[in-house]
């Protein structure tokens, strides 16, 4: 039997083209979860399998490295529930260490998450027999204790909501202890659920007050959240609320704006027109801090069947958009592509006209990243090369020529075929332009 032969490799993308086989534990985790949002079934896969599979990857990596990924995804990435399943998971791994209350502390940012993230954790962590839920870890408890204390009245108030597990229970399971008198009288507030009710949108429109008013009001009392002002843009423009002062509250990007992913303003473009380009100007603003990308830069956007899926059942924006999005907020001197069963040159345009010329650039059929990187390679001369895809090729893709090549992938599926000579990001945020950046000026040091 000969030795020496060439390896077969029996990993392949969803659509059949080779897969590269030797992901890292650590690979296999980022690739699930950077660009998921938890539960929500993909083109190729649902939900289910996608959460099984971090839940796998997560138990064959070291614990600070699940550690990291938490954070990263939160802070980052700025995802929510993955983030909080890879909580529960490291919970279940860590058992004892330091690092799972750390973690808990950190990757907590919003005063509904110790509740989503204890029902995430049930449903991971089946209770033994007898009991009618898992207890809870000395090493959960006191995260989850140093999450509340975080949290101000106002924060507590915002999200004490009727559901399945209330933060008086948060309060209660993890014997919260307070810090000082405030902190206690904060602490009765929150158990006997008597904290005065916030000043939000959606207490004042439950309570009856006029739409226009109360949205106008809260707009230039700096009340109102940049996401909640980008998803009310159509309620607002309904009510007859004053365009100059919505237009000037989008492009002030107060609010939690570093945390709106770049597709957001897409979706509100799409809800409110009027205000596209207060939305355009803001979106190109969201990395303005970003220098431009020295050289030549081919951007390829992935356009084909599959990345028209939407991003969850409750959303009209899709993976295509988000890509798109990504696209249209790279600096520098470009040339932007479109492919799916064909290549096609797009306008180099920013803001939303790039994400409108890339959409309609071509149909929407398979993925021939192969065929399209042919031709890039030898025929459009470039320094860089940037793919945004989920990476389910039907044919074989080739190494780039470009030194700086990038393969951003913005899905879940199990395998892809961005690595070997490529470098591989996950995710769907513009952080993953950010590392570019940073990788790009640390080799030039």
């Amino acid at each position: 039997m000969r030795l020496n032969v060439r390896p077969i490799y029996s990993e392949t993308t969803h659509e059949g083209a080779p897969a590269f086989p030797h992901m890292t534990a650590e690979q296999r985790l980022r690739r699930s979860v950077m660009s998921c949002l938890l539960w929500e079934s993909e083109f190729y896969e649902d939900g289910q399998s996608i959460a099984d599979r971090i839940a796998k990857a997560a138990g064959e990596v070291p614990l600070d490295v699940l550690a990291r990924a938490a954070i990263e995804a939160r802070s980052q990435f700025n995802l929510r529930h993955a983030p909080l399943l890879l909580l529960a998971l490291l919970a279940k791994c860590g058992t004892g260490s330091h690092v799972v209350s750390d973690t808990i502390a950190e990757v907590i940012q919003r005063a509904d998450e110790p509740g989503e993230f204890l029902s995430i954790y049930w449903k991971m962590n089946p209770p033994p027999a007898g009991k009618r839920k898992a207890p809870l870890s000395a090493q959960v408890k006191k995260g989850l204790a140093r999450a509340l204390a975080k949290f101000d009245a106002y924060q507590l108030a915002k999200y004490d909501r009727d559901a399945a597990v209330k933060l008086r229970d948060v309060l209660f399971m993890v014997h919260a202890k307070p810090r000082d008198d405030e902190n206690a009288a904060l602490y009765r507030g929150v158990a006997d659920r008597s904290l005065e009710s916030p000043d939000t949108w959606e207490v004042a429109l439950s309570a009856g007050a006029d739409k226009k008013e109360t949205f106008e009001r809260l707009i230039r009392d700096g009340k109102l959240g940049y996401l909640a002002l980008l998803r009310n843009l159509r309620n607002m423009a309904q009510a007859g609320c004053d365009p100059a002062l919505v237009r000037d509250a989008i492009v002030a990007r107060k609010g939690g704006a570093h945390r709106v992913l770049p597709f957001r303003y897409v979706a509100a473009a799409r809800a409110a027109p009027q205000f596209e380009p207060a939305l355009d100007q803001a979106l190109s603003e969201a990395i303005s801090e970003l220098p431009p990308l020295p050289g030549t830069t081919v951007v390829m956007v992935d356009v084909s069947g599959s990345m028209g899926d939407k991003l969850s059942a409750k959303s009209d924006l899709t993976r295509r958009d988000a890509a798109a999005a990504l696209a249209s907020i790279i600096h520098g001197d470009l040339r932007v592509f479109s492919f799916s069963d064909k290549i096609i040159e797009v306008p180099p345009r920013r803001g939303m006209a790039g994400v409108d010329a890339i959409a309609k650039s071509q149909s929407h059929s398979g993925t021939y990243l192969g065929a399209a990187l042919k031709v890039v390679n030898e025929q459009v001369p470039h320094d860089r090369l940037i793919v945004i895809t989920d990476e389910q090729s039907h044919d074989r893709v080739p190494d780039p020529v470009a030194k700086r090549a990038y393969m951003i992938n913005v899905a879940s599926a199990r395998n892809g075929v961005g690595y070997g000579r490529w470098l591989h990001l996950d995710g769907f945020s513009e952080r993953v332009l950010g590392f570019i950046h940073e990788h790009e000026r640390a080799g030039t040091r």
